[in-house]
Protein backbone atom coordinates (compact mmCIF):
# COMPACT_ATOMS: atom_id res chain seq x y z
CA UNK A 1 0.00 0.00 0.00
CA UNK A 2 0.95 3.71 -0.19
CA UNK A 3 3.01 5.36 2.54
CA UNK A 4 -0.14 6.89 3.99
CA UNK A 5 -3.66 5.57 4.18
CA UNK A 6 -6.45 7.49 2.49
CA UNK A 7 -10.20 7.17 2.99
CA UNK A 8 -10.40 5.45 -0.42
CA UNK A 9 -8.21 2.52 0.67
CA UNK A 10 -10.03 -0.73 1.40
CA UNK A 11 -10.32 -1.43 5.11
CA UNK A 12 -9.40 -5.11 4.67
CA UNK A 13 -6.16 -4.17 2.90
CA UNK A 14 -5.27 -1.82 5.73
CA UNK A 15 -5.39 -4.68 8.25
CA UNK A 16 -3.40 -7.00 6.00
CA UNK A 17 -0.77 -4.27 5.61
CA UNK A 18 -0.22 -3.80 9.36
CA UNK A 19 -1.62 -6.23 11.94
CA UNK A 20 -1.22 -3.61 14.71
CA UNK A 21 -4.17 -1.76 13.24
CA UNK A 22 -6.47 -4.52 14.49
CA UNK A 23 -6.21 -2.91 17.92
CA UNK A 24 -6.98 0.52 16.43
CA UNK A 25 -10.09 -0.88 14.75
CA UNK A 26 -11.19 -2.53 17.98
CA UNK A 27 -10.74 0.66 20.04
CA UNK A 28 -12.84 2.62 17.57
CA UNK A 29 -15.58 0.02 18.00
CA UNK A 30 -15.46 -1.10 14.35
CA UNK A 31 -16.75 -4.58 13.57
CA UNK A 32 -14.94 -6.92 11.16
CA UNK A 33 -16.52 -8.26 7.98
CA UNK A 34 -15.61 -5.28 5.83
CA UNK A 35 -15.84 -6.99 2.46
CA UNK A 36 -14.56 -4.64 -0.26
CA UNK A 37 -15.63 -1.46 1.51
CA UNK A 38 -13.35 1.54 1.75
CA UNK A 39 -12.23 3.16 5.00
CA UNK A 40 -14.64 6.02 4.37
CA UNK A 41 -17.57 3.67 3.74
CA UNK A 42 -16.89 1.62 6.89
CA UNK A 43 -16.46 4.70 9.08
CA UNK A 44 -19.62 6.30 7.72
CA UNK A 45 -21.70 3.14 8.17
CA UNK A 46 -20.41 2.49 11.70
CA UNK A 47 -20.54 6.18 12.73
CA UNK A 48 -16.84 6.70 13.36
CA UNK A 49 -15.16 10.00 12.53
CA UNK A 50 -13.11 9.17 9.45
CA UNK A 51 -10.52 11.93 9.86
CA UNK A 52 -9.74 10.85 13.42
CA UNK A 53 -9.52 7.20 12.36
CA UNK A 54 -7.10 8.12 9.55
CA UNK A 55 -5.03 10.26 11.91
CA UNK A 56 -4.62 7.36 14.34
CA UNK A 57 -3.85 4.66 11.76
CA UNK A 58 -1.41 6.91 9.91
CA UNK A 59 0.29 7.92 13.15
CA UNK A 60 0.57 4.23 14.05
CA UNK A 61 2.11 3.48 10.65
CA UNK A 62 4.19 6.60 9.96
CA UNK A 63 4.68 8.37 13.29
CA UNK A 64 5.37 12.11 13.38
CA UNK A 65 5.34 12.50 9.61
CA UNK A 66 1.53 12.77 9.54
CA UNK A 67 1.11 15.44 12.23
CA UNK A 68 0.83 18.39 9.84
CA UNK A 69 -1.84 16.60 7.84
CA UNK A 70 -4.24 15.55 10.56
CA UNK A 71 -3.87 17.38 13.90
CA UNK A 72 -6.33 20.18 13.10
CA UNK A 73 -8.84 17.76 11.53
CA UNK A 74 -9.21 15.46 14.51
CA UNK A 75 -12.48 15.08 16.38
CA UNK A 76 -11.35 15.49 19.98
CA UNK A 77 -14.39 13.62 21.29
CA UNK A 78 -13.66 10.68 19.00
CA UNK A 79 -9.97 10.58 19.93
CA UNK A 80 -10.77 10.86 23.64
CA UNK A 81 -13.10 7.88 23.42
CA UNK A 82 -10.43 5.96 21.50
CA UNK A 83 -7.91 6.58 24.30
CA UNK A 84 -10.46 5.56 26.92
CA UNK A 85 -10.97 2.29 25.10
CA UNK A 86 -7.19 1.79 24.96
CA UNK A 87 -7.06 2.19 28.75
CA UNK A 88 -9.81 -0.39 29.14
CA UNK A 89 -7.95 -2.80 26.85
CA UNK A 90 -4.72 -2.58 28.83
CA UNK A 91 -6.30 -2.73 32.28
CA UNK A 92 -9.10 -5.21 31.68
CA UNK A 93 -7.63 -7.53 29.05
CA UNK A 94 -3.94 -7.25 28.20
CA UNK A 95 -2.44 -6.97 31.68
CA UNK A 96 -4.61 -9.72 33.24
CA UNK A 97 -3.88 -11.98 30.25
CA UNK A 98 -0.11 -11.52 30.61
CA UNK A 99 -0.33 -12.18 34.34
CA UNK A 100 -2.20 -15.45 33.79
CA UNK A 101 0.49 -16.60 31.39
CA UNK A 102 3.25 -15.61 33.81
CA UNK A 103 1.63 -17.52 36.66
CA UNK A 104 1.34 -20.60 34.46
CA UNK A 105 4.87 -20.28 33.11
CA UNK A 106 6.99 -19.57 36.19
CA UNK A 107 7.40 -21.29 39.54
CA UNK A 108 5.95 -18.84 42.06
CA UNK A 109 6.73 -20.94 45.11
CA UNK A 110 8.62 -19.45 48.01
CA UNK A 111 11.64 -21.53 47.00
CA UNK A 112 11.96 -19.69 43.69
CA UNK A 113 12.67 -16.14 44.76
CA UNK A 114 13.35 -14.82 41.25
CA UNK A 115 9.98 -16.04 39.97
CA UNK A 116 8.23 -14.62 43.02
CA UNK A 117 9.91 -11.25 42.58
CA UNK A 118 9.08 -11.17 38.85
CA UNK A 119 5.40 -11.54 39.63
CA UNK A 120 5.61 -8.99 42.44
CA UNK A 121 7.38 -6.57 40.09
CA UNK A 122 4.67 -7.11 37.47
CA UNK A 123 1.82 -6.54 39.94
CA UNK A 124 3.44 -3.35 41.21
CA UNK A 125 3.91 -2.13 37.66
CA UNK A 126 0.28 -2.80 36.71
CA UNK A 127 -0.91 -1.01 39.85
CA UNK A 128 1.16 2.03 38.85
CA UNK A 129 -0.19 2.02 35.30
CA UNK A 130 -3.75 1.63 36.58
CA UNK A 131 -3.32 4.64 38.85
CA UNK A 132 -1.92 6.68 35.95
CA UNK A 133 -4.68 5.72 33.50
CA UNK A 134 -7.51 6.11 35.99
CA UNK A 135 -6.17 9.57 36.81
CA UNK A 136 -6.23 10.46 33.12
CA UNK A 137 -9.80 9.15 32.85
CA UNK A 138 -10.97 11.16 35.85
CA UNK A 139 -9.00 14.37 35.34
CA UNK A 140 -7.88 14.81 31.73
CA UNK A 141 -10.69 13.12 29.82
CA UNK A 142 -13.36 14.58 32.10
CA UNK A 143 -11.88 18.05 31.52
CA UNK A 144 -11.98 17.49 27.74
CA UNK A 145 -15.59 16.26 27.95
CA UNK A 146 -16.52 19.52 29.67
CA UNK A 147 -14.73 21.53 26.98
CA UNK A 148 -16.61 19.69 24.25
CA UNK A 149 -19.92 20.24 26.05
CA UNK A 150 -19.19 23.96 26.29
CA UNK A 151 -19.29 23.90 30.07
CA UNK A 152 -17.24 26.42 32.02
CA UNK A 153 -14.47 24.49 33.68
CA UNK A 154 -11.26 25.26 35.51
CA UNK A 155 -8.35 25.11 33.10
CA UNK A 156 -5.83 22.33 33.69
CA UNK A 157 -2.44 21.72 32.16
CA UNK A 158 -2.99 18.47 30.33
CA UNK A 159 0.73 18.30 29.57
CA UNK A 160 1.43 18.14 33.30
CA UNK A 161 -1.41 15.70 33.91
CA UNK A 162 -0.30 13.31 31.15
CA UNK A 163 3.46 13.80 31.26
CA UNK A 164 3.89 14.09 35.04
CA UNK A 165 5.88 10.84 35.16
CA UNK A 166 8.24 8.90 32.95
CA UNK A 167 6.58 7.02 30.10
CA UNK A 168 4.74 4.08 31.62
CA UNK A 169 6.06 1.64 29.03
CA UNK A 170 9.62 1.87 30.41
CA UNK A 171 8.96 -0.46 33.33
CA UNK A 172 7.48 -3.03 30.95
CA UNK A 173 10.84 -2.97 29.16
CA UNK A 174 12.59 -3.53 32.48
CA UNK A 175 10.38 -6.52 33.28
CA UNK A 176 11.08 -8.00 29.85
CA UNK A 177 14.83 -7.66 30.38
CA UNK A 178 14.67 -9.23 33.86
CA UNK A 179 12.94 -12.31 32.49
CA UNK A 180 15.32 -12.64 29.54
CA UNK A 181 18.51 -12.15 31.54
CA UNK A 182 17.82 -13.67 34.95
CA UNK A 183 15.04 -16.26 34.89
CA UNK A 184 16.27 -19.72 33.96
CA UNK A 185 13.33 -22.03 33.42
CA UNK A 186 13.68 -25.78 33.61
CA UNK A 187 11.75 -27.81 31.04
CA UNK A 188 9.24 -26.55 28.45
CA UNK A 189 9.61 -22.80 27.94
CA UNK A 190 6.72 -22.38 25.53
CA UNK A 191 4.40 -20.73 28.08
CA UNK A 192 7.05 -18.30 29.24
CA UNK A 193 8.06 -17.45 25.68
CA UNK A 194 4.40 -16.83 24.84
CA UNK A 195 4.07 -14.51 27.85
CA UNK A 196 7.29 -12.77 26.86
CA UNK A 197 6.01 -12.30 23.31
CA UNK A 198 2.86 -10.68 24.73
CA UNK A 199 5.06 -8.39 26.82
CA UNK A 200 6.95 -7.30 23.70
CA UNK A 201 3.66 -6.53 21.93
CA UNK A 202 2.28 -4.71 24.99
CA UNK A 203 5.50 -2.71 25.32
CA UNK A 204 5.18 -1.44 21.74
CA UNK A 205 1.46 -0.79 22.16
CA UNK A 206 2.07 1.26 25.31
CA UNK A 207 4.83 3.24 23.62
CA UNK A 208 2.53 4.10 20.74
CA UNK A 209 -0.27 4.97 23.15
CA UNK A 210 1.93 7.42 25.06
CA UNK A 211 3.24 8.98 21.83
CA UNK A 212 -0.32 9.39 20.57
CA UNK A 213 -1.33 11.19 23.74
CA UNK A 214 1.64 13.55 23.51
CA UNK A 215 1.69 14.26 19.79
CA UNK A 216 -1.93 13.88 18.66
CA UNK A 217 -4.18 14.28 21.68
CA UNK A 218 -2.50 17.20 23.47
CA UNK A 219 -2.19 19.37 20.29
CA UNK A 220 -5.80 18.58 19.34
CA UNK A 221 -7.01 19.60 22.80
CA UNK A 222 -4.99 22.82 22.59
CA UNK A 223 -6.80 23.68 19.34
CA UNK A 224 -10.13 22.92 21.05
CA UNK A 225 -9.21 25.10 24.03
CA UNK A 226 -8.44 28.05 21.74
CA UNK A 227 -11.74 27.56 19.93
CA UNK A 228 -13.68 27.40 23.21
CA UNK A 229 -11.80 30.46 24.49
CA UNK A 230 -12.79 32.42 21.38
CA UNK A 231 -16.41 31.30 21.65
CA UNK A 232 -16.55 32.25 25.33
CA UNK A 233 -14.99 35.64 24.63
CA UNK A 234 -17.60 36.27 21.97
CA UNK A 235 -20.37 35.12 24.32
CA UNK A 236 -19.03 37.30 27.15
CA UNK A 237 -18.84 40.27 24.80
CA UNK A 238 -22.38 39.65 23.68
CA UNK A 239 -23.49 39.35 27.30
CA UNK A 240 -21.66 42.56 28.17
CA UNK A 241 -23.47 44.30 25.32
CA UNK A 242 -26.86 42.89 26.24
CA UNK A 243 -27.70 46.02 28.22
CA UNK A 244 -26.07 48.47 25.80
CA UNK A 245 -28.36 50.44 23.54
CA UNK A 246 -27.95 49.95 19.81
CA UNK A 247 -27.73 52.95 17.49
CA UNK A 248 -31.28 52.22 16.27
CA UNK A 249 -32.58 52.20 19.84
CA UNK A 250 -30.91 55.53 20.56
CA UNK A 251 -32.51 56.91 17.40
CA UNK A 252 -35.95 55.78 18.53
CA UNK A 253 -35.44 57.37 21.96
CA UNK A 254 -34.73 60.69 20.24
CA UNK A 255 -37.99 60.57 18.30
CA UNK A 256 -39.97 59.45 21.34
CA UNK A 257 -38.77 62.35 23.47
CA UNK A 258 -39.53 64.70 20.55
CA UNK A 259 -43.12 63.57 20.81
CA UNK A 260 -43.57 61.26 17.81
CA UNK A 261 -45.99 58.36 17.99
CA UNK A 262 -44.99 54.79 17.21
CA UNK A 263 -46.58 55.08 13.75
CA UNK A 264 -44.78 58.34 13.02
CA UNK A 265 -41.48 56.83 14.10
CA UNK A 266 -42.15 53.79 11.91
CA UNK A 267 -42.90 55.97 8.90
CA UNK A 268 -39.84 58.14 9.46
CA UNK A 269 -37.48 55.19 9.86
CA UNK A 270 -39.18 53.02 7.18
CA UNK A 271 -39.84 50.17 9.58
CA UNK A 272 -43.01 48.52 10.83
CA UNK A 273 -44.93 49.59 13.92
CA UNK A 274 -44.27 46.13 15.40
CA UNK A 275 -40.54 46.74 15.01
CA UNK A 276 -40.83 50.07 16.79
CA UNK A 277 -42.80 48.40 19.58
CA UNK A 278 -40.13 45.71 19.94
CA UNK A 279 -37.38 48.32 20.11
CA UNK A 280 -39.25 50.28 22.76
CA UNK A 281 -39.78 47.13 24.80
CA UNK A 282 -36.03 46.38 24.62
CA UNK A 283 -35.22 49.98 25.56
CA UNK A 284 -37.46 49.74 28.61
CA UNK A 285 -35.82 46.46 29.64
CA UNK A 286 -32.27 47.71 29.19
CA UNK A 287 -32.77 51.06 30.91
CA UNK A 288 -35.53 50.03 33.33
CA UNK A 289 -37.35 53.19 32.20
CA UNK A 290 -41.00 52.86 31.23
CA UNK A 291 -42.20 56.44 30.61
CA UNK A 292 -41.57 59.10 28.00
CA UNK A 293 -40.64 61.53 30.75
CA UNK A 294 -38.03 59.10 32.04
CA UNK A 295 -36.67 58.62 28.54
CA UNK A 296 -36.51 62.39 28.13
CA UNK A 297 -34.36 62.79 31.23
CA UNK A 298 -32.14 59.92 30.04
CA UNK A 299 -31.80 61.47 26.57
CA UNK A 300 -30.86 64.91 27.96
CA UNK A 301 -28.38 63.54 30.51
CA UNK A 302 -26.72 61.37 27.86
CA UNK A 303 -26.73 64.23 25.33
CA UNK A 304 -28.90 62.40 22.80
CA UNK A 305 -31.04 65.55 22.42
CA UNK A 306 -30.95 69.18 23.35
CA UNK A 307 -33.46 70.23 26.00
CA UNK A 308 -35.03 72.70 23.59
CA UNK A 309 -36.01 69.84 21.23
CA UNK A 310 -37.88 67.67 23.69
CA UNK A 311 -41.53 67.34 24.52
CA UNK A 312 -42.25 65.91 27.93
CA UNK A 313 -45.35 63.76 28.19
CA UNK A 314 -46.57 60.23 29.02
Amino acid sequence: MADRYEDTNKMSELISDDYRLLQVISRFGLSLGFGEKTINEVCREQQVDCNTFLAVVNFTKCGDKVLDNWTDRISVSSLTEYLRQAHSYFLEFQFPNIRRKLVEAIDCSEHNEVAFLILKFYDGYVAEVRKHMEHENAAVFAYVDELIAGEKTTHISIEMEILHQDPIEQKMTELKNIIIKYYNIQGDANLLNSALADIFVCEEDLRMHCEMEKKLFIPAVRILEEKVKEERSAADEEEDNADVLSEREKEIIVWVVKGLTNKEIADRLFISINTVTTHRRNIARKLDIHSSAGLTIYAIVNKLVDISDVKIGE
